[in-house]
């Protein structure tokens, strides 16, 4: 997160004009004209790609698609093998959404598995084979017994392999010690490599990918250097001990392998819209893989990362989330049979009264939420604006070296984020040899708390307050991180006259377990503003029907809580923060404004510049697109009626013109430009005129100038659109760019324009 243009990659995709047709048209030998070069009649390579860090036209990326798919079925009934091959387009797309599937689901179970056996090589060592981690090591031994299960004498810390016993001082030191050195090493290691191998593999990845699929091209964020580099620094940042997790980073790996494979099917490679709808899938898929959730995965997606879901996307994701979740229970990481290390099964009923406490944890979650995104992007524009932001590598060891040195005599931190979360959403057996299962009764009924269960009340506040602190400073770091999800405990005391009228002697009346599992929902609602996605994930993940009201009072009180300091949620923030030029769906415009007040050029400002339909040469053309930066350019029947014609964009006319001089003979600068289908009568003597009819947009989208700005914003949401011409009479006014208007709510909410940096 928090890319500064400094740390993008040094080097953009240009497009290299290479002729590669053998055809040429016939020269200019004085018996006649040579054969005009027309783009809708001769596609030229390039035309209809787009520049690094520019918005996708939606319209015409759909309009396109629908064009593709309509020839191949007038085709399809030609002949058996145009029928085939309209088969096999209708059956691409599920397709890609397996290979995605398998692909996604087999990297997070490496991911989970690498993650487990690094972060216990923190603590120590198999000696029948160092690539077991603790568990597994124990697993064959035949002097584990139940109460002492992580016990064996296969498994030996660091302090037991240095100084040949596992008690006293030095030994703990020594501990102590190879747990910093550790995490120290694999920190470095994960910023290394993301700072010398692919920039774009820090931080969670999810606001990167949010305005990807509301149309932005950002090159190379989801090219296979950043799906290798995030894959391995993933395993190495979890294991290092910082406080975070890989569910967000997860959403970032399914991505890229969704992009990746879209390259084996045409209709995905050359649509960027197309593409979108298979990254949306995607992003469940990712959700499906961290969680174990794949109706929430389709559930986020659509509620938080996407853009735009059509049914059949919706579908397609649902298909794809499963073949993820199959494939990692195949793999089976944890050894447990679930998707998850902490899932969790409650059986015990809630009651009426709870829904006190679940509220409350819902205020508190809202209360933190808001809390941590002001500070984190407080401490993320501290980063940018100072020093700091030019020492990443040294900021990476030391946040790792004072996580490590508070954490590890505590240890509820010393653990990793899964296992904490595992610990907390336990419900507490007989067999149960947790800390804070330390009752002091045997029985399960009328248990008051012993002393072990206070010592991991106080440990676990610690926890709390720590992991609230360290987590602002980590979230944004140039590791890749996801959010790490904080949670409470309840323990509860019979004898206290709130319970005495609904809690009967011999029953199990409150579950700790749940209110941990509230907690994190409440928490992570109250940060990321998740309301129905959040609440079926929470459910997938324990299989308790019965829990969905507590955590729908708790979600929905932490948004509201939450929104009432700001409505946006972390990902929103940090769009904003790195100036991307993403349209909120959830924020209202309710400002009077109309379209003459945002559109460009102002009343100061020189004249919008345009071309003409047929007065213009190649030079005058050449001229003014060299002496602007626009993106495109309206075309007008003639500079005095301004009665527009239609719309072209800047990358299409240079690589028009380009592939012009090189195949079409006789192209020169004093060469006419037409953007009319009949060119005009010519002189004998004149060089033959560059049709560039193919390359407009016919039907560019207009409003007037007296268009309200809340009907245009939605016009620009629904519609996707990278530009809109503002027209009077029918005559050309102005223009208005999804910048323009970003930047116009910036100036309404008191936020400086110019923070919005793309196009």
């Amino acid at each position: 997160l928090s890319l500064s243009l400094s740390l993008l990659p040094g080097c953009y995709e240009e497009y290299s004009s290479s002729s590669s047709s053998t055809s040429r048209a016939a020269g200019m030998n004085g018996n006649g004209p040579s054969k005009l070069v027309d783009p809708l009649e001769d596609p030229v390579p390039g035309l209809g790609t787009y520049e690094d860090f520019n918005t996708i036209d939606w319209v015409r990326e759909k309009s396109k698609d629908r064009d593709r798919h309509r020839e191949i079925t007038k085709k399809s009934r030609q002949s058996t093998v145009a029928l085939l091959h309209s088969v096999s387009d209708a059956f691409s797309g599920w397709l890609l959404m397996l290979l995605v599937g398998l692909m996604s689901g087999a990297l997070a179970g490496g991911i989970d598995i690498a993650a487990h056996w690094l972060t216990d090589m923190k603590d120590g060592v198999c000696l029948i084979g160092f690539w077991f981690n603790h568990e597994h090591c124990c697993w064959t031994s035949n002097e584990t017994t139940f109460q002492e299960r992580d016990r064996c004498p296969q498994w030996q810390s660091w302090g037991e392999l240095i100084t040949g016993t596992s008690e006293g001082a030095f030994a703990y030191v020594v501990n102590y010690l190879m747990y910093i050195l550790w995490a120290l090493l694999f920190s470095f290691l994960a910023v290394i490599l993301v700072r010398a191998f692919a920039p774009y593999a820090c931080g969670s990845g999810i606001p990167e990918i949010k305005t990807i699929l509301s149309g932005f091209i950002i090159r190379g964020y989801l090219g296979k250097w950043t799906l290798i580099i995030k894959t391995i620094t993933l395993v190495l940042a979890v294991s290092s001990g910082l406080s975070l997790g890989k569910e967000g980073p997860l959403v970032h790996v399914a991505c890229c392998c969704a992009n990746i494979l879209c390259h084996l099917f045409t209709k995905y490679r050359k649509n960027e819209a197309k593409r979108r709808e298979v990254l949306s899938a995607a992003a469940a898929v990712g959700v499906s893989v961290a969680f174990g959730a794949p109706i929430g995965g389709v559930l986020f997606s659509l509620e938080e990362v996407s853009y735009y879901f059509p049914l059949k996307t919706l579908w397609r994701s649902f298909f794809a989330a499963l073949v993820a979740a199959f494939t990692l229970r195949s793999i089976n990481p944890f050894g447990n049979s679930r998707l998850v290390l902490f899932y969790v099964e409650f059986h015990a009923p809630w009651h009426l009264v709870e829904l006190a406490p679940f509220i409350l944890l819902g205020i508190f979650g809202g209360l933190w939420g808001a809390l941590f995104i002001r500070a984190n992007i407080a401490w993320c524009k501290i980063r940018k604006s100072t020093r700091l932001g030019h020492y990443p590598v040294i900021e990476v060891l030391v946040v790792a070296a004072l996580t490590a040195l508070v954490a590890y005599p505590n240890s509820y931190t010393r653990m990793s984020g899964a296992e904490l979360i595992s610990e907390l959403f336990n419900d507490c057996s007989l067999l149960d040899s947790s800390q804070l299962c330390g009752y002091k009764q045997v029985h399960l009924a009328d248990r008051p708390a012993g002393e072990g269960l206070y010592t991991a009340l106080w440990q676990l506040a610690l926890a709390l307050v720590f992991k609230m602190m360290i987590t602002v400073i980590t979230f944004g770091m140039k590791v890749p991180s996801g959010l790490f999800i904080p949670s409470m405990l309840a323990y509860y005391n019979h004898d206290s006259f709130i319970f005495k009228g609904w809690c009967s002697p011999g029953a199990d009346c409150i579950t700790p377990g749940l209110y941990a599992m509230v907690g994190a929902a409440a928490c992570l609602g109250g940060v990321t503003r998740m309301t129905v996605s959040l609440v079926v994930i929470m459910f997938e993940l324990t299989g308790g029907l019965e829990y969905i009201v507590p955590l729908m009072a708790a979600t929905m009180t932490s948004k509201w809580v939450a929104d009432a300091f700001g409505r946006e949620g972390i990902y929103e923030a940090h769009i904003r923060l790195n100036g991307y030029p993403f349209l909120e769906p959830k924020e209202e415009f309710d400002h009077s404004s109309l379209a003459v007040d945002v559109m460009r050029p102002r009343r100061s400002d020189p004249a919008l510049a345009v071309l003409t339909q047929d007065g213009m040469t190649v030079g005058e053309v050449e001229a003014l697109v060299e002496s602007t930066h626009y993106s495109g350019f309206p075309v007008v029947v003639s500079p005095e009626s301004q009665r527009l014609v239609g719309f072209v964009l800047r990358r299409d006319l240079l690589i028009s013109i380009d592939n012009a001089r090189k195949r079409q003979e006789g192209v020169v600068s004093a060469s006419t430009v037409v953007f009319t289908e009949h060119a005009l009568a010519q002189a004998a003597d004149a060089p033959p005129p560059l049709r560039l009819r193919g390359i407009m947009d016919l039907s560019p989208f207009t409003v007037t100038d007296h268009t309200p700005m809340d009907i245009t914003v939605d016009i620009f949401r629904k519609l996707g659109l990278r530009q809109c011409l503002v027209t009077h009479n029918g005559r050309l006014l102005g223009i208005i760019t999804k910048k323009d208007i970003l930047k116009h709510m910036a100036q309404i909410a008191n936020r400086d324009p110019d923070s919005i940096l793309f196009n």
